[in-house]
């Protein structure tokens, strides 16, 4: 294990940005990479971003899940990479990536398309009309979609994983889990969840784990244990 591990992305789902820079503080060195949700938006998130990025030294992925016509979309990611974010979520359907990816032309914010959240199941994708045929396999097809539309990588469920990184598309971009739970941890509001270890052997380039790190007694040991199973992946 090492300081500057950055496989693992710990959310900040604390509820503002003050709690948030809070738990940074409490994890210290052990965590370089941080993830600002949606929920965060409007108790401080961007301005968590900038402080995190510009006085703590640490890297942001900033969560919007970014979905709208192609010009709004376009818009607000230009407007966003101002702030020298690293990654940036938006929803993987093609126009949306492609937008999304004139947006952040010229800047290194990487743009990362989720596929289908962690949070759903078969049933879920029933009620809200989405196509029939099995989960993991859209999974992987909304991957391949996004990625040949110009995304950087691509937001999945450890489930998914191994077979995304195995399409031709692949190669070379990013592969971020959520929906990533320590042994013994509880599952939460996840469906399709696997251990840390198991999500980087899949082939995932980061996890990202949040209520097992930011709801322990000691965030920083939580964290710790979370790198120590990564390494020995």
């Amino acid at each position: 294990m090492t300081a500057t591990d950055d496989r693992l992305i710990v959310a900040i789902d604390t509820g503002d940005a003050v709690s948030g820079l809070s738990l940074v503080d409490r994890i210290g060195p052990a965590v370089g990479f941080y993830k600002i949700g949606l929920g965060m938006l409007t108790t401080g998130g961007l301005a968590l971003a900038r402080e995190l990025k510009d006085e703590r030294g640490k890297r942001v992925f900033l969560d919007m899940k970014l979905y709208d016509i192609g010009a709004t979309v376009e818009a607000a990611v230009r407007g966003l990479v101002r702030f020298d974010l690293d990654f940036l979520t938006v929803h993987g359907d093609p126009q949306v990536v492609r937008a999304a990816a004139e947006g952040a032309a010229g800047s290194a914010t990487k743009i990362l398309a989720v596929t289908v959240l962690t949070s759903l199941d078969r049933a879920d994708l029933d009620a809200n009309m989405i196509v029939p045929g099995d989960l993991a396999e859209i999974t992987v097809e909304r991957a391949a979609r996004a990625l040949r539309a110009g995304a950087d990588g691509v937001i999945t469920s450890p489930r998914e994983a191994a077979a995304i990184r195995a399409l031709p598309e692949a190669a070379g971009r990013l592969i971020v889990t959520p929906g990533v739970r320590p042994a013994g941890a509880a599952a939460g509001d996840q469906k399709r969840i696997a251990t840390p270890a198991a999500a980087i052997r899949a082939g995932a380039d980061h996890i990202v784990v949040g209520r097992p790190v930011w709801a322990a007694p000691d965030p920083a040991a939580a964290a710790r244990a979370i790198l120590d199973d990564l390494a020995a992946a």
